[in-house]
């Protein structure tokens, strides 16, 4: 026996199509990827660390990369995420002793995040770059 009504198609939760990105959501989708990217850049350490260990010629060719302009790149975006994952988890931290729930300070403290993990990151660099002369 056939069902003669028509099967409706329920729509998706949040419906991308309607709804614009919020900063609640976006930082939600950066936190994420930031800990994937953190989480590559750990394979990238146990690399140098083995080229360390195995000797100049390995480390010389690790050392050439990372002092190119892709190298410098991915450090400075690896940089940037540890940053935003640092900030971004301390302000989850806030929110798990129960503060921050007013629309307001939510905003606030996402706007935080990005502005101090961007500081953050200029500052990280400049020291390294003053501490490597």
């Amino acid at each position: 026996m056939t069902n003669s009504t028509p099967k409706r198609l329920r729509p998706l939760s949040p419906n991308i199509q309607i709804y614009r990105p919020q900063l609640t959501s976006v930082l939600s989708i950066a936190n994420r990827i930031s800990g994937i990217v953190l989480s590559l850049y750990a394979i990238v350490l146990v690399v140098w660390l083995v080229a360390a260990a195995a000797g100049p010629q390995a480390y010389s060719k690790i050392h050439v990369f990372m002092g190119s302009g892709v190298g410098r790149v991915l450090l400075f975006g690896g940089t940037f995420s540890f940053f935003l994952h640092l900030c971004g988890s301390i302000r989850h931290l806030i929110w798990d002793a129960g503060y921050g729930f007013e629309l307001r300070t939510i905003y606030a403290s996402g706007w935080t995040v990005v502005l101090v993990s961007s500081a953050l990151t200029i500052i990280a660099w400049i020291a390294s770059s003053v501490l490597a002369r």
